[in-house]
């Protein structure tokens, strides 16, 4: 029996594969996805989200907006790490395939997420990959609401490696105040999936080029949005031809949990200091006092997510682009 998912997703790039990967992967049941600010505004992680749904003939999945500011912050931090539409975003405001047909549904995403957990009569896996404000969200309003899923697979945050600061990964920061309430909200099973690994598990030029000559839609797409990043950040992430797609590993991992590698560990979230905001605070030492809340993956497989990637997306992604 395929296991039901929602993904979360500030659709850019990396976002834009894992969606991908969850839609056409068979054991995989991907019942929605929700968006949230992030990557890009709301407005466009909704319309691109809708655009690679439609392009691999997955349409029929429903994408409902959320919200579109953090939760506690009066904007939307204004900092980031490259320049919108530059040569080193490795996003860009809109994916490069076709705008969609489909529409997002009437319905927001705090609402949907609400009602389907509260409803569900087998429990569900969440899979956020950016910034947390829908998910803390939806805690506000019904706290009981972690018994509905079976594990929290996150994206973000990082121990030895950050980005957006010297101290802090992208989502984690986007909404330190959403991520502090969802690490700690008490879900049966908590993944987080850092920098730390998802550096570990690049993928390479020649791995694109095998996706492209797949000759699938979304092997083709593929292809495409992970050459823009390895474009963005060579010489800045890594010196090799290959680049980091942070939110397919999660994806991954749903189907193949051996390509990451973990340790439990608490993690809190910094919310206060001004030069450690968003700070994901891992205790890794020996007898630490406080109960891990967290399966952290300090590890993870490049080869084997190569692997998946091209068997996904070359034998199950041959759906008619819109």
């Amino acid at each position: 029996m395929s296991r039901k998912i929602i993904l979360d997703v500030d659709t850019g790039t990396d976002d834009a594969v894992a969606i991908m990967f969850a839609a056409l992967h068979p054991e995989l049941d991907l019942i929605g996805v929700t968006t949230v600010n992030g990557n890009v505004p709301l407005e466009n992680t909704t319309d691109n989200t809708l655009r690679v749904l439609d392009w691999i003939g997955r349409s029929q999945i429903p994408v409902f907006a959320g919200l579109s500011r953090p939760i506690a912050r009066l904007g939307f931090p204004s900092t980031k790490h490259f320049e919108r539409d530059s040569d080193n975003d490795p996003h860009g405001s809109a994916l490069s395939i076709p705008p969609p047909r489909s529409t997002r549904q009437d319905t927001g995403a705090v609402e949907f997420l609400v009602e389907t957990l509260r409803a569900t009569t087998e429990q569900i896996t969440l899979v956020p990959v950016g910034p947390l404000s829908n998910i803390a969200t939806v805690l506000a309003i019904d706290p009981s609401l972690t018994e509905a899923v079976d594990e929290l697979v996150v994206m973000g945050g990082g121990h030895a490696v950050t980005n957006v600061t010297a101290s802090a990964e992208f989502n984690i920061w986007a909404d330190p105040e959403a991520a502090s309430v969802v690490l700690s909200a008490g879900f049966a099973r908590t993944t987080l999936v850092p920098l730390d690994a998802t550096h570990q598990a690049l993928v390479t030029r020649s791995t694109c080029l095998k996706l492209e000559k797949s000759g699938t839609p979304a092997g083709i797409a593929a292809s495409r949005f992970i050459s823009r990043r390895i474009s963005a950040y060579h010489g800045v992430v890594s010196a090799e031809d290959a680049a980091p797609v942070h939110d397919v590993v999660c994806t991954a991992y749903l189907v193949q949990p051996q390509v990451i590698t973990t340790r439990s560990v608490h993690v809190a979230v910094e919310t206060t200091d001004c030069l450690t905001v968003g700070r994901t605070v891992m205790d890794t030492r020996l007898g630490a006092a406080q109960k891990p809340n967290a399966d952290v993956a300090f590890g993870a497989d490049a080869e084997l997510l190569a692997e998946l990637l091209l068997e996904v997306f070359t034998h199950h992604g041959s759906g008619a682009p819109a």
